[in-house]
């Protein structure tokens, strides 16, 4: 639902003390009726129909740049989040943070996709590998059956291996 700007909280009350009924103002404002129910109750508690101060930092971005934030990580999956922050702009030209990033897109149902980048083969593994397919070559079925193929095992050579493969 929209939120009520100061011209028309007053046109409500103008209609209130018409003597519309709520349920009828809400309609036309096209907001829900607890909202016109409760613009009539601060006026009569406060006074005023002004919005009270409210405590946070202000968002860095538009709604307009977290929309255009999550179709560029959707046309393009394996962007970082880094990366977008570097090419999006906040509000007033400020830079925007890759943790911003992350947390525009989860907001959305998205993620920052990391690219998988593999194991680090050294000459000395490409060798051995070499070796082994070499060596095995030749072999019968018989010889095969007593291998097993697994692929639930991750190994790691150079790298720790704590992310999540895209």
């Amino acid at each position: 639902m929209p939120r009520l700007s100061e011209v028309n909280r007053h046109r409500a009350l103008g209609l209130l003390q018409a003597g519309l009924p709520t349920s009828e103002i809400s309609l036309r404002m096209n907001v829900n009726r607890t909202t016109i129910f409760r613009l009539r109750q601060r006026l009569h508690e406060m006074d005023t129909v002004s919005d009270q101060p409210r405590s946070g930092r202000p968002s860095c971005t538009t709604q307009r740049q977290d929309r255009n934030l999550v179709r560029n990580h959707v046309n393009n999956r394996f962007l970082s989040a880094s990366a977008s922050s570097r090419e999006t702009r906040g509000r007033i030209n400020q830079r925007m943070s890759a943790n911003t990033v992350r947390r525009r897109l989860s907001t959305s149902g998205q993620s920052a996709r990391r690219t998988y980048i593999g194991p680090i083969l050294a000459q000395r593994h490409r060798h051995q590998r070499t070796l082994w397919a070499q060596e095995r070559a030749a072999w019968g079925r018989i010889q095969w059956r007593s291998v097993v193929f697994s692929d639930e095992s991750r190994f790691c050579i150079d790298l720790a291996d704590g992310r999540v493969r895209v």
